[in-house]
C-alpha cells in the first residue's frame, strides 16, 4: 500500500489538477438524476467528482491513500465554497456504518486484481438498499490506447467481472464504449470504457 501511495503522492504534488477539475461527464448525468442525499467517493484524488456532488446538493464522503490528493481536493472545495470529509485512508482498512450511503461512485478507481472484488464487495455493505452505484473504469480494450489506466490488463475491467463482482445488485447496467476523454494531462485521447450503473 505504501508504495501506491507513495505513487499517487508523486502525481498529485503537481500543481495543476492532473485530472482536470471538472467532473466525469457520466457520473454528472447521473447525479442531477437523483435526489441528494449521503454519497461515497472511493479513490477520489484530487476531488473534482465530490466537490461536484457536494454542487449539486449531496453531503459528501471521499477517501483515498494519497495525502496529496485530499490537500488539492479540500483546496479545490473550498474554492468552491462546498463542504466534503475526506479522509486518507485504503479500501482495505476504511469503515463507515453499513447502508450509510444513498449513492457510492467508483471513478476510475482500479484495485488489484486479487482484492478488486472483495472491494467491489465490502464498498456495497456501505450502501443503503434502494441505493444508487456508479461505475466508471477503462476496459482491458484499454490496454492498446495511450490515453490513461493502468498499463495492466489485469486491473482493467470486463462485463464479466463487474457481473460477478455486483451480482447482489438487484439491477444492474453495463455498457462498454469507445469515448474520447479530456480530463486533464493524464485522461487524455481516445479510450475504452466501461459505464455501469447499478441499484441495491
Amino acid at each position: 500500500m505504501k508504495q501506491m501511495s507513495e505513487f499517487w503522492n508523486e502525481r498529485y504534488a503537481a500543481k495543476e489538477y492532473v485530472y482536470g477539475t471538472d467532473p466525469n461527464e457520466f457520473l454528472k448525468g447521473h447525479l442531477e438524476k437523483l435526489s441528494p442525499g449521503r454519497i461515497l467517493f472511493p479513490a477520489e484524488g484530487e476531488g473534482r467528482n465530490a466537490v461536484f456532488a457536494a454542487q449539486r446538493g449531496w453531503e459528501v464522503f471521499a477517501f483515498d491513500s494519497s495525502s496529496e490528493a485530499r490537500v488539492k481536493a479540500k483546496n479545490l472545495a473550498s474554492e468552491k465554497e462546498v463542504s466534503i470529509k475526506y479522509q486518507v485512508e485504503s479500501l482495505e482498512h476504511v469503515h463507515y456504518p453499513p447502508e450509510e450511503f444513498d449513492c457510492i461512485a467508483l471513478i476510475f478507481a482500479h484495485f488489484q486484481p486479487d482484492k478488486r472484488k472483495s472491494y467491489h464487495q465490502k464498498l456495497l455493505t456501505f450502501l443503503k438498499p434502494k441505493g444508487t452505484i456508479i461505475l466508471v473504469g477503462f476496459s482491458k480494450n484499454q490496454i492498446k490506447n495511450n490515453s490513461g489506466g493502468p498499463r495492466n490488463i489485469e486491473m482493467l475491467f470486463s462485463e464479466e467481472e463487474l457481473k460477478s463482482d455486483f451480482q447482489s445488485l438487484s439491477e444492474l447496467k453495463i455498457q462498454e464504449l469507445e469515448t474520447e476523454l479530456d480530463e486533464g494531462t493524464f485522461h487524455l485521447g481516445n479510450a475504452s470504457v466501461i459505464h455501469m450503473i447499478g441499484f441495491k
